[in-house]
C-alpha cells in the first residue's frame, strides 16, 4: 500500500467527485480541489464564513458550501472559476442544504422546518414546498433522479408527497399509516418507498410508486423498535436493525422476513470465524539511535497490531446500557450490504468493538471482527466485497473472504483514523482524522509515478 502525506481538513469536510477525479476539502472557510491522482490543487475558493457543509453536484461540475450560522450557500464551478452563485436565506435561517440530482438546483430547509426552497441555477427561478417533517431521514431521492419523496406533517398527521424532479409538479400525495414517522427511502430500483415508524414502535411500510400500501411489517409490540435500514443495491432484501439486537431480512416478493441475525454473547458458530485484534508494543534499541530515529520510531510503530482466528466459542465484550439516559447504547445502530449484495456488516452498539459480517447467500454468519477499541466507521468496497474499517487510532482494518488485515498508517503527528471513505474505483481510501486526513491507494503499482505520493514501509499482518 501507499500512503501520500497529510493535508488539513475541517469538520471532516472531504469528499471525492462523482466522477472520481477531484478531491474537494474545505479548512475553516476555504474550499481546496485537488486532483486525485497527483494531490496538486487546482483551486482555491474562499467563502464568507466557516464551511458547515460541502457537496458535489452529480456531474462534478460545481460545488456547494453551506454556512448554517450565517443561513448562506455558495456555488463554485470547477469550469469557470470566476462564476460563483450566493444564496441567502435572510432571517428564516438554515438547517440543511443539498443538491437535486441534476445538479441544477438546491434544495434548501429552513430553521424549524418551515419550507424547503428550491433554487434553480439556470432560470433563477424559486419554488417552495410547505410543511417537511422534522425527522430522522424526511427526504429521499430515487436512484435514477426521478422522483423525490418527502416526509410532511400536517394537522398532527404524517404525510408522503412524492415530486417529479424535472419541474417540481406533485405526483402523488398520501397519509401514511404512521403515528410518528422517522424515515424514508427508496429502493435502489426506484420501484419502492421504505417508510419506518419512530423508535418508539416497531413497524414498517412499504408503498408504491403511485402511493398504494404494498405490506407492513411489524415484529414485535410494546419495546423501542427500529434502529436502522438498509436496502441491498439489488433491491432484493430490505435490511432492518433494531433495538432487539437482531437484523431481519425481509424479500422483496412477499415483503416476508427470510432471515433473522441475532448477535449473542458467545459465539459458537462452527461456520463462522472470529478475528481478534491483537495488539503489541515493539521492543525498541535506543542505544544507537540519534532523537529524531526514536522519535519517527516511536510515531510510526508505537504500537503494532494483528490479527488472531479464535478458538470457538467465544466471548464478545458487552456494555450494559445505562436504562435513565436517552438513546440507549443497545441495538443494531448501522447496517452495510457489500456492492454485490453478497455481505452484510453489522454493528451492535452495546457490542461496540464488534463488526458482524453475514453472508447473504447463505443467510450465516460469516465473520466477526473483535478490535481492542470502539469502531468508529465502517464501509464496504464500492467494486468488490472488502470492507474497511477504523476505530480511532493510527490504523486501518481491511476484511475480505480470504481473511483479515491490520495496516498502520505511516503518517508522523500521531494521526488518527476517526473515518474513512472509499474512491468510487475502491482503489483508494480517505482517511479522515480530527483536522487532518491521508490517502491510502491500495494499487501501488499504479500510483508509485505521481510526485505527492510517498511510499513508506508498512507492517501488515494478516490471516488467510
Amino acid at each position: 500500500m501507499n500512503f501520500s502525506e497529510v493535508f488539513k481538513q475541517s469538520n471532516q469536510l472531504c469528499k471525492v467527485s462523482p466522477d472520481g477525479k477531484y478531491l474537494a476539502t474545505c479548512v475553516q472557510y476555504r474550499l481546496v480541489i485537488r486532483d486525485v491522482n497527483t494531490l496538486q490543487i487546482l483551486n482555491l475558493y474562499t467563502c464568507l464564513d466557516q464551511i458547515s457543509h460541502m457537496e458535489w453536484s452529480s456531474d462534478s461540475l460545481f460545488i456547494l458550501c453551506a454556512m448554517y450560522k450565517r443561513g448562506l450557500v455558495q456555488v463554485w464551478s470547477l469550469e469557470q472559476p470566476d462564476w460563483h452563485c450566493k444564496i441567502d436565506e435572510g432571517s428564516i435561517g438554515l438547517v440543511s442544504s443539498r443538491w437535486s440530482p441534476d445538479g441544477r438546483h438546491i434544495l434548501n430547509t429552513t430553521e424549524f422546518h418551515l419550507r424547503i426552497t428550491v433554487w434553480s441555477l439556470c432560470t433563477k427561478a424559486v419554488s417552495y414546498i410547505k410543511y417537511p417533517k422534522a425527522c430522522q431521514k424526511g427526504l429521499d431521492f430515487s436512484r435514477d433522479g426521478c422522483y423525490m419523496a418527502l416526509a410532511e406533517r400536517r394537522d398532527c398527521k404524517d404525510y408522503v408527497s412524492i415530486f417529479v424532479c424535472d419541474d417540481w409538479h406533485l405526483l402523488r400525495h398520501f397519509e401514511t399509516e404512521t403515528q410518528d414517522l422517522s424515515g424514508l427511502e427508496w429502493s435502489p430500483n426506484g420501484c419502492v418507498l421504505a417508510v419506518w415508524e419512530s423508535c418508539l414502535e416497531y413497524k414498517m411500510l412499504l408503498y408504491s410508486l403511485d402511493g398504494r400500501l404494498l405490506s407492513t411489517y411489524s415484529a414485535y409490540e410494546w419495546s423501542l423498535g427500529i434502529k436502522s435500514v438498509s436496502w441491498s443495491p439489488s433491491s432484493q432484501f430490505l435490511a432492518i436493525g433494531s433495538f432487539d439486537e437482531k437484523v431481519r431480512i425481509l424479500n422483496h416478493i412477499t415483503w416476508k422476513k427470510i432471515a433473522q441475525f441475532e448477535h449473542p454473547a458467545i459465539i459458537d458458530n462452527t461456520k463462522a470465524t472470529v478475528y481478534k485484534e491483537i495488539e503489541k508494543r515493539p521492543a525498541v534499541s535506543s542505544d544507537e539511535m540519534s532523537l529524531h530515529d526514536i522519535t519517527v520510531a516511536s510515531s510510526l510503530f508505537s504500537t503494532q497490531s494483528k490479527y488472531d482466528i479464535s478458538p470457538l466459542p467465544v466471548q464478545i465484550p458487552v456494555v450494559k446500557p445505562d436504562p435513565d439516559r436517552a438513546n440507549p447504547k443497545i441495538g443494531v445502530s448501522a447496517l452495510a450490504f457489500s456492492s454485490d449484495s453478497r455481505y452484510i456488516a453489522t454493528k451492535n452498539d452495546n457490542m461496540a468493538t464488534a463488526v458482524w459480517v453475514w453472508d447473504m447467500q447463505k443467510l450465516r454468519l460469516e465473520a466477526v471482527l473483535e478490535q481492542t477499541s470502539t469502531i468508529r466507521c465502517f464501509q464496504w468496497d464500492p467494486r468488490r466485497p472488502r470492507l474497511a474499517l477504523c476505530t480511532g487510532n493510527s490504523k486501518l482494518y481491511l476484511w475480505s473472504p480470504g481473511g483479515c488485515v491490520s495496516v498502520q498508517v505511516p503518517a508522523e503527528g500521531g494521526f488518527q483514523v476517526h473515518s474513512l471513505n472509499w474512491h468510487c474505483s475502491g482503489d483508494s481510501l480517505i482517511l479522515i482524522g480530527k483536522d487532518q486526513l491521508c490517502l491510502c491507494y491500495m494499487d501501488t503499482h499504479a500510483r508509485s509515478m505521481h510526485k505527492k505520493v510517498q511510499q513508506k514501509t508498512i507492517a501488515i499482518f494478516c490471516h488467510n
